[in-house]
């Protein structure tokens, strides 16, 4: 899955941005993948189990290369899932590539991450909940912190929406340190709005930068004028990013806060709803 993203990135060969991108995002992802494989063989040397269910069964929380193994695991998980602070790669990505890349890429690669994690953590895992809740609740911080604040600085309409993704990364972890099934649900239900509301925001960014050739901020100045359909389309994606009832990414956040209160992760909803109110 990754492979066929970096050729994607790189697609647009005739622009310097795209090649810079895909070089980018081959070096920072395989640096990705070779902390996962390689959290993955020390999994295998701590417990010699390849299976799920046979590592969960095996006792090696007390093995320093088990939890060694673990948090490599998790460190390659982040990023994938583009999540702060192995976020690195994916502003520049998002700037350097040919728009409908990036709006398969936001949304395809976050939702894969997740997926995986989901089945990784819960599969292989679950004695070791304690630990690995601790270090996704330190990830969905970071993640929900930098991702918005970092967004207002931003001058450029892909590099604002990249930053907004590693935020939504972090609330989407809510749910996963809820570890709960309330908690999965409401992941599974935030990750299916943020397709709609990520998808419809980037048609309107495309159709504007075929008009127009830019993708900047301030070019959008004036926009209802020239273009109400799209300054439409674009306000409802963009206020639903936000959080702004009555829009269904308002409900996917709801129901990611109810999960994390009603499991006493009270830190973690209360920068949620500090970062929404930012974002």
């Amino acid at each position: 899955f990754s492979i066929a993203l970096y050729i994607l990135v790189a697609l647009d060969t005739h622009r310097k941005e795209s090649l810079e991108a895909g070089l980018k995002y081959l070096i920072v992802g395989s640096f990705g993948s070779a902390v996962l494989l390689f959290g993955s063989a020390l999994t295998y040397g701590a417990t010699g189990e390849l299976g799920f269910n046979a590592i969960r069964d095996a006792t090696g929380a007390d093995d320093p290369l088990f939890v060694a193994g673990m948090a490599m695991i998790i460190a390659g998980l982040a990023f994938k899932a583009s999540a702060a602070p192995f976020h690195m790669w994916t502003p520049d990505v998002y700037e350097g590539s040919p728009t409908p890349v990036v709006a398969f890429l936001s949304v395809g690669s976050k939702a894969a991450g997740f997926a995986l994690a989901l089945r990784i953590l819960v599969g292989c895992f679950e004695p070791f909940e304690a630990q690995w809740k601790l270090l996704f609740t330190v990830l969905a911080i970071l993640s929900m912190v930098l991702g918005n604040v970092v967004a207002l600085a931003q001058t450029s309409m892909k590099r604002m929406l990249a930053y907004s993704s590693i935020g939504q990364a972090g609330f989407v972890m809510i749910g996963l340190v809820c570890g709960t099934e309330d908690g999965f649900a409401a992941m599974v239900l935030y990750m299916a709005a943020y397709l709609f509301m990520n998808l419809g925001a980037f048609a309107c960014i495309i159709l504007f930068s075929l008009r127009t050739g830019s993708d900047r901020i301030s070019d959008y100045a004036g926009l209802y004028q020239k273009d109400p359909l799209i300054t439409l389309g674009l306000s409802l994606c963009l206020l639903s990013l936000g959080g702004i009832p009555p829009m269904l990414g308002f409900f996917g956040k709801i129901y990611l806060f109810f999960a994390g209160w009603a499991d006493h992760q009270y830190l973690l909803v209360v920068v949620g709803l500090v970062t929404s109110v930012v974002s």
